[in-house]
């Protein structure tokens, strides 16, 4: 039984985390940080609450430390939890500079604790479907892949911090590490970034839409992510040299779990038809153009994964490392806008991903 302390209540919290924590039976849910309310006890009765992050890391018994907290405090709050001997997740990006998440793996590998980022994208019924895809080599050697992350939220929000001129803050920090990482999971380390990002909304601090171009020679990568799209388009765009895959439509989990949906039962994760992506390609001499049945979504797979290494000592899926070259790329797509700019993607770490 891994007994979990989690930082915060907010929307990560409440929402991606703490749903899945006291849904599985390896992990029990013992101590949650709220510095104001006491919401976690509505929801979860058998929680102890304590008002200071100190106060978690006092308790022995917490084996694992899931930070959920602004991303300012991802770094402080990790080192002292590794330093306390605790496991951490860190909610993506797990770090506001990829200084910070060297140091992170560093302290992690000296205290012999595991250390890992959320990146629940992977477990969404599109990322899954597509990688499925690219497995089976069903589009030929892929040449252009094209992401989308877009909304439609025109409105200022004031107490977001988010939208905050703060560290961390913007579009490209919060949607970025979700496209970025899938990018890395799926093509490895690209050779070239070039980025655009932009304030389009005139109450914006922050940046509020990105374009990034990566460049892996003969496979170029198109990112983008925007908060002023009414009516949005496919949200992948995958041609290749014998045929195309098109996405549209939003995996439901998030929407499920926002409405206070437990999840559970074996139709969790799964996609309506009406939303699969179109395949046209060629099998086997014979041309197709059909729906290709989506993925089931699980983002419960994190924690089931998590657990296997935390007790099993299996590999981690969701490694430090991947959260660093996720920051790497985002310091280096400011660096290209602010230089208007192509630039080499240096400094990467060269890990494995699958």
């Amino acid at each position: 039984m891994i007994k979990v302390g989690l930082v915060g209540f907010g929307i990560s919290a409440r929402v991606f985390h703490a749903p899945f924590i006291t849904t599985n039976n390896n992990y029990q849910l013992v101590s949650v940080v709220e510095r104001h309310k006491q919401e976690s006890k509505e929801l979860y009765p058998f929680v102890q609450v304590v008002k200071t992050f100190d106060e978690l890391l006092q308790n022995e018994e917490i084996d694992l430390v899931v930070i959920t907290t602004p991303n300012e405090t991802h770094f402080p709050y990790a080192k002292a939890a590794l330093e306390a001997g605790k496991h951490v997740v860190l909610e993506k990006p797990v770090t506001n500079t990829s200084k910070e998440a060297m140091e992170l793996i560093e302290i992690a590998n000296s205290n012999s604790v595991v250390l890992s980022v959320y990146q629940n994208r992977r477990y969404v019924s599109d990322f899954l479907t597509i990688r499925e895809i690219l497995d089976k080599q069903l589009l030929g050697e892929v040449h252009t892949f094209e992401g989308h992350y877009d909304r439609y939220r025109a409105e200022a929000r004031p107490q977001a911090w988010r939208e905050h001129a703060l560290p961390g803050s913007g579009i490209l920090y919060d949607l970025g590490p979700h496209l970025l990482d899938q990018v890395l999971y799926l093509f490895g380390m690209p050779h070239t970034i070039t980025a655009d990002i932009r304030r389009q909304r005139p109450h914006a601090k922050v940046d509020d839409y990105f374009d990034l171009r990566l460049d892996y020679g003969f496979l170029k990568v198109m990112l983008q992510a925007g908060m002023l799209v009414r009516e949005p388009g496919p949200r992948y765009l995958i041609h290749g040299t014998k045929g195309s895959f098109v996405k549209s439509g939003e995996d439901p989990q998030e929407a499920l779990l926002r409405a206070g949906a437990l999840p559970v039962g074996d139709d969790w994760g799964k996609e309506p038809e009406a939303i699969y992506g179109m395949l046209h390609t060629e099998v086997n001499g014979k041309l197709v153009r059909e729906r290709y049945p989506s993925y089931k979504g699980d983002y419960a797979a994190y924690y089931k994964n998590l657990y296997e290494s935390l007790v099993n000592d299996k590999p981690v899926q969701e490694r430090i490392a991947h959260g660093y070259n996720t920051i790497r790329l985002i310091e280096l797509a400011f660096e290209s806008h602010q230089s208007k700019c192509t630039l080499p993607c240096t400094e990467l770490i060269p890990v494995e991903y699958r």
